[in-house]
């Protein structure tokens, strides 16, 4: 039913050991430290932030490639880090993921026909006939015609094997579509019609969508949720209206301000971040951002910011901005 929930995490972490040689104990590398989110039906979360923040970490978490090392992933209220191999097996079938480039997701020597039907082949029992039906009935839905069940993926342009990606997320009806990058590949033209095609997706099947990408402006014409990551922790979290026009994270202004906007007449203030983002083996004690933040204090060098909520939006600030 649209608006339930289907996906829920609970200050999920992963840690990767890294190993810096002989002489050295191995490092910890903290690529997600601490997220919480829902997923509901029919909505879609989008995850924004600078390469290195922990969002395509946390799109192989949801999808279940990786397990977190800490914290809670339950899926339809099933907890995914403590469940078997059986019932993960099921759950599969739940999530599927888009990647950003749609030709390194398919098989060059492969139809495009057998490509669709090859999740039907090793997940259900259906046979050689209704595998055809249902392949040929997905090309449709993502807009394609039904010769091209018959060709490969290099006789397609970027854009239609974008389409042919989703068509093949969509094979076992998931609920929760992990969405990574899908559209940062593709000319600008282009996006605009696999944008909307998932937007006619969604509410045409009623799936829930975790969309993660770096580019604000698409962010803001498909999200209906946004959360801001930094140095594998969210920051700040909420709707989209209310995060694009009241930002209260000094991280989530920064970011906004880069965005660029089609009026020559509108004034923006540019925030200029100093410094690099801190490498995830050695985080900075305290709040993550503090080292570039304008507002830092020596509470912020000291101890990470709780989350308060704020206009509906969850921030983790010691001086987050107040409308």
């Amino acid at each position: 039913m649209k608006g339930d929930t289907v996906l829920t995490a609970e200050q999920l972490t992963r840690h990767y050991r890294v190993n810096r040689g002989s002489f050295r104990q191995p490092a910890i590398l903290k690529a997600l430290d601490g997220a919480s989110f829902t997923l509901v039906k029919g909505k879609t979360l989008a995850v924004v932030g600078e390469s290195g923040c922990g969002k395509s970490t946390l799109a192989r978490l949801v999808t279940m490639i990786e397990r977190p090392t800490s914290g809670e992933l339950r899926i339809n209220g099933v907890d995914t880090t403590q469940a078997n191999r059986t019932t993960l097996d099921a759950l599969h079938k739940e999530v599927q993921i888009v990647f950003q480039d749609p030709y390194g997701s398919l098989n060059p020597r492969q139809k495009i026909g057998h490509s669709l039907e090859e999740p039907l082949l090793v997940n259900t029992p259906m046979g050689k006939k209704e595998r055809q039906e249902a392949a040929l009935a997905m090309i449709s839905l993502v807009g394609l015609r039904p010769e091209h069940y018959d060709r490969y993926p290099h006789m397609f342009s970027g854009g239609q094997r974008q389409r042919i990606a989703v068509a093949r997320a969509l094979m076992l009806n998931p609920q929760i579509l992990v969405l990574d990058e899908p559209v940062s590949a593709l000319d600008v033209s282009i996006q605009a019609q696999i944008l909307n095609l998932i937007a006619e997706l969604q509410d045409r099947l009623d799936l829930a969508y975790l969309f993660i990408s770096h580019d604000l402006s698409v962010v803001r014409h498909i999200a209906d949720d946004v959360m801001v990551m930094y140095l594998g922790r969210p920051v700040e979290s909420g709707s989209r209206d209310t995060l694009f026009t009241r930002p209260h994270h000094p991280y989530t202004r920064a970011l906004l301000s880069a965005t660029p906007v089609a009026d020559p007449f509108r004034v923006k203030e540019r925030i200029v971040l100093k410094g690099e983002l801190p490498s995830p083996i050695d985080p900075p004690p305290g709040c993550p951002f503090h080292p570039r933040c304008p507002s830092m204090t020596e509470q912020c060098r000291n101890t990470i910011p709780p989350v308060t909520e704020i206009d509906g939006c969850r921030v983790a600030c010691y001086h987050p901005k107040l409308y």
